[in-house]
């Protein structure tokens, strides 16, 4: 019989053991996070029916979404984790305690071609806070701590938050009489950091036919910067030509003033007026960070406030704000620019344990003992020579190895070797277990990221 050659579809990642565990290191740190924070975890169905998923409209979602039939049923494969929470929290109102904040980590599929970086299957980690009717400004406030947090929990340190509120970009275009071209001025100008400033500028004049004058305007307007403090001063001299423009800026200058409260310094937030964010559902405080060192890269977690959640599934008011991280192109891009860090320990077992009698009691009752501490314990019973056993230990990364034989078990004591330093001891069970414990106390202050 002809055998089937084994490959992975393009845009897929599958990880090795160790990559995995990594992998595996950086959800957990997330999960930890986020639940800081009070925020509930939250899984919905990897498949919805068509109309649902693809309610408020086709466009390019529709032609990115993974859609089949099964019987009579339209199904699609989600395609992010907005869409779904919207639809939950329609569902389910009547059972829900507002605000409400849930984060979720999960799979999403796009159908658009494979490139370095991007994924068709990956994994999008979301935190959002839903409103019920209205959604207090200090929430948008809160956001960039759960960022910084986040980050600095992975080994980040070199990295900036930058915001903007869309209600002042909004209102300065309609200062500027450009208030039906807005949503393609802030697309336009979205780009600016891929294109640079003389191309958006061809894109306003040519693409928009925007007015020569008014786009030199826009450019100089986007390109106000300096100490966060300076920017919010400088936007002041706009103020009282536009409500809306005045709402946003009101707006941000409540965001910038209670960042130290959160605990976010200084150095790694800073008011950006290029943000918009492309889509258009945001409608105030919008969120992008970057690593300072890798500004090729792009944003690695963005978002923003929006003020209805589930307008295609119910009439009620539900605004909310929030963030995303695209999880699988960040560990993408932290394996290729080598800032996964080798130190973190990647085995699946913390100790190994290799009998040397045939009798097999003792080192199965040992293993159950150092597992009841919450060591991790594997009994190798395969019959291989001692050179393959250790050889196994090695490959796997695992930490300790327990040797039992039979004046061990006379002893009633055990011979563990610590494989990094080489170092091997006669001790008690218990003796042994608090030095893998200590180890393991090392390895968890050891951070995923360099």
């Amino acid at each position: 019989m002809a055998k089937m050659t084994p490959r992975t579809l393009s845009g897929f990642m599958e990880l090795l053991p160790a990559p995995q565990q990594q992998m595996e290191r950086i959800l957990q740190t997330l999960r930890e996070t986020y639940s800081l924070y009070g925020f509930t975890p939250l899984d919905t169905p990897v498949i919805e029916s068509s109309e649902v998923l693809l309610a408020k409209g086709g466009g390019e979602t529709e032609k990115q979404i993974y859609r089949f039939q099964k019987g009579d049923a339209d199904l699609s494969l989600r395609f992010d984790l907005t869409v779904p929470l919207a639809k939950y929290v329609a569902l389910h109102y009547n059972d829900l305690a507002f605000p409400f904040r849930r984060y979720q980590i999960g799979k999403v599929y796009r159908g658009e071609r494979a490139q370095r970086g991007r994924f068709r299957e990956f994994y999008q980690a979301d935190i959002d806070i839903i409103g019920d009717g209205k959604l207090s400004i200090l929430n948008e406030a809160e956001i960039p701590s759960i960022i910084y947090q986040t980050f600095s929990s992975l080994g980040l340190k070199r990295f900036c938050i930058l915001v903007n509120n869309r209600k002042i970009l909004n209102g300065f275009y309609a200062m500027l009489g450009l208030t039906e071209q807005s949503g393609g001025i802030m697309r336009t100008v979205d780009k600016l950091d891929k294109i640079g400033s003389e191309k958006v500028a061809e894109l306003l004049t040519g693409e928009l036919g925007i007015p020569a004058e008014k786009a030199v305007e826009i450019l100089s307007f986007i390109a106000i910067n300096g100490e966060n403090q300076q920017v919010l001063s400088n936007l002041e001299a706009y103020r009282g030509r536009d409500s809306l423009f005045d709402e946003g800026l009101d707006e941000l200058k409540t965001v910038v003033r209670h960042l130290s409260d959160f605990g976010v310094p200084e150095e790694n937030f800073a008011v950006d007026l290029t943000i918009a964010r492309g889509l258009d559902y945001y409608t105030g405080t919008v969120y992008e960070t970057v690593l300072l060192d890798y500004p090729e890269i792009g944003s690695v977690c963005s978002g923003g406030r929006y003020d209805n959640l589930a307008e295609y599934y119910t009439d009620k008011q539900l605004p909310g704000v929030g963030i995303s991280i695209g999880l699988t192109r960040l560990f993408y891009i932290l394996g290729e620019q080598k800032l996964l860090n080798p130190a973190m320990n990647t085995a699946p077992a913390d100790v190994l344990i290799l009998p040397m009698t045939d009798d097999l009691s003792a080192s199965i009752q040992t293993a159950t003992s150092l597992r009841a501490s919450e060591i991790r314990a594997q009994v190798y019973t395969e019959q291989k020579k001692f050179k393959q056993k250790m050889s196994y230990a090695d490959k796997l990364g695992i930490p300790f190895v327990i040797f039992l034989g039979e004046d061990e078990i006379a002893q009633e004591k055990v011979s563990l070797k610590n494989m990094h330093s080489g170092e091997q001891e006669l001790l008690s069970l218990g003796e042994a277990a608090a030095k893998i414990l200590k180890k393991l106390g090392e390895f968890d202050a050891i951070q995923p990221i360099c």
